[in-house]
């Protein structure tokens, strides 16, 4: 057995035997790395040269350009859109403001003119008419408020020029119903003196009892227990 293991091997039929150098691994390793990064370069180069053939960084350079003039322009309008906004809003805001002044002026116009009126009514009413002379009831006004008081407003005059004021008593009448039932009250003179130059506007309030309707009102001007004095209305 051996004696055929020795011949195989000093014969032709003897295995082949592969002799190579040993290389450290730093150096294959620098090698791979080496092999790696032309590999990587000729890949670059390979990009590069097919996008510059197909025109594609050319186009990608303008666009973004183009792009970033329209980012540009868009901000100035944003910021010209923002400043008209903010100019806008100022004028609107000085705008109310001088509306509201102008509708508070409007309303103490109204309520002068409303006033005047009312003024110039109640000096109409002291004009004496031809044929009245002496004292005088003027006006008489009267409303019934939610069925439960009676306002009322006597204007009384002495037309006469230089008459000695007049000292007196006013007395009112009220007539109506009251549970189907004719009603009358007399608000007592006692409690409403009366004191008169040229002329005297007075005004009250009375109370009704529960139920009654007034249809009439009639104010007297009493000197003692001689009626000087007297005037009547209707209400509906």
């Amino acid at each position: 057995m051996r004696l055929r293991l020795l011949r195989r091997r000093l014969t032709i039929s003897a295995p082949r035997v592969a002799i190579r150098s040993a290389m450290p691994w730093p150096l294959r390793w620098l090698a791979f790395a080496v092999l790696l990064g032309f590999c990587g370069a000729v890949a670059l180069w390979a990009f590069e040269f097919g996008k510059s053939i197909a025109g594609l960084d050319t186009v990608s350079r303008e666009e973004l350009l183009q792009l970033r003039a329209e980012v540009a322009r868009l901000r100035e309008e944003g910021q010209e859109l923002q400043t008209t906004a903010h100019t806008a809003e100022s004028t609107l805001v000085a705008e109310r403001a001088v509306k509201d002044g102008l509708l508070a002026q409007v309303r103490q116009l109204e309520m002068d003119n409303r006033t005047l009126r009312e003024d110039l009514g109640f000096f109409e009413k002291l004009i004496p008419a031809a044929a009245t002379e002496g004292l005088a009831i003027r006006s008489l006004q009267a409303e019934v408020l939610a069925g439960m008081q009676l306002r009322w407003q006597v204007l009384v005059i002495q037309a006469s020029r230089n008459a000695p004021d007049f000292q007196g008593r006013l007395e009112l009448v009220l007539a109506g119903t009251r549970g189907d039932q004719p009603w009358s009250q007399t608000v007592p003179a006692q409690s409403q003196p009366l004191q008169v130059k040229q002329y005297r506007r007075v005004e009250g309030l009375v109370q009704l009892p529960p139920n009654a309707v007034v249809k009439t009102v009639t104010a007297r001007v009493l000197d003692g227990t001689s009626v000087r004095a007297t005037q009547s209305m209707a209400l509906d």
